[in-house]
């Protein structure tokens, strides 16, 4: 049996994979182009991907390939009919991340609602030690007490950070884009409901034919002129050039992204022209990547090899 992992290095070094060798060769690749991996694929019985594309263009030529496994949720790079035509099976992992994903949902939260960014400036550049009050009340902080929080996307993940909201004193309300069922014990609204009246929005949704583009121009002059706004959803589902406007406009006060249209995004992105940390944080896709999350996500990933070879 040989394994093949085409971008190692999207799971990290500090993840010890060392079990996968029991199932019979381990060929680990830190990453690779769509040609590189047509080559690499062609011998392999198995493939582990993260965001590697796998279509016929990067497993044409892997005669022996019975399993791919995607060690993500999100499975929008692979080709399913492809894989299906094939006689391929194929594997997702979910669950995994909900934790860390919710507690980076609060982290760009409280960087931008408690402007962190000013006041550890203000400390380390010695405007602080030359103050003649022992505090300072130059920017506006917020309670999450008291605020409507819309979730859009209300999956484990939007369940988990409405459970958090709710501990902080936020009345949580969530919209779903497929228009959805209510689900019991959350009070759901219209997607108007949830622009006009929350003052946080957290996206946490999938990517699919309701949501990409969901969030454009129309939605932000909807939003109320205080609203946060975060995306921790998929970045397609969320039009930047629109956001980027809203912030500049003060359309919305502030946002938080860890997922973007292009990752990693362009030099030349409109966001970037927004340098105000106290109104813009974007982190590069990492809400998913604690120590503990990506560890579960190789023992997952591994339990679904194992089962799958058990029945063969």
């Amino acid at each position: 049996m040989k394994i093949v992992f085409l971008d190692v290095k999207t799971i990290g070094e500090d993840i010890d994979l060392s079990a996968f060798h029991a199932f019979g060769e381990v060929i680990k690749y830190q990453n690779s182009t769509e040609e590189q991996a047509l080559e690499r694929t062609k011998d392999a019985d198995i493939l582990i991907v993260n965001k590697i594309s796998v279509n016929e263009h990067t497993i044409g030529k892997a005669e022996h390939l019975k399993l791919v496994c995607e060690a993500a949720t999100g499975t929008d790079n692979l080709d399913k009919r492809y894989l299906e035509k094939r006689g391929i099976a194929w594997r997702n992992v979910a669950g995994y991340s909900t934790e860390i994903v919710a507690q980076h949902t609060f982290a760009l939260l409280f960087y931008v609602m408690e402007k962190l960014s000013y006041y550890d400036k203000f400390v380390k550049n010695g405007d602080y030690s030359r103050s003649d009050i022992f505090t300072d009340l130059t920017q506006e902080i917020h309670e999450v007490y008291g605020k409507t929080w819309g979730i859009v996307g209300l999956g484990a993940i939007g369940r988990r950070v409405a459970a958090i909201a709710e501990a902080f004193g936020a009345k949580v309300i969530y919209a779903s884009a497929s228009g959805g069922k209510p689900q019991a014990g959350y009070h759901q609204v219209d997607l108007d409901t949830l622009y006009r009246e929350s003052d946080i929005i957290s996206v946490h949704a999938p990517l699919n034919q309701y949501t990409k583009d969901l969030i454009d121009a129309k939605a932000f002059s909807k939003m109320k002129k205080s609203c946060i706004f975060l995306n921790l959803g998929r970045g397609p589902i969320v039009i930047e050039k629109d956001l980027a406007e809203a912030l500049e406009n003060h359309e919305i006060a502030a946002a938080g992204l860890d997922v973007l249209c292009q990752e990693p995004l362009p030099s030349d992105h409109p966001l970037l022209k927004i340098q105000d940390s106290g109104r813009l944080i974007i982190t590069p896709h990492t809400a998913w990547a604690s120590v503990e999350a990506r560890t579960r996500l190789m023992q997952l990933v591994h339990g679904q090899i194992k089962e799958f070879l058990g029945e063969q």
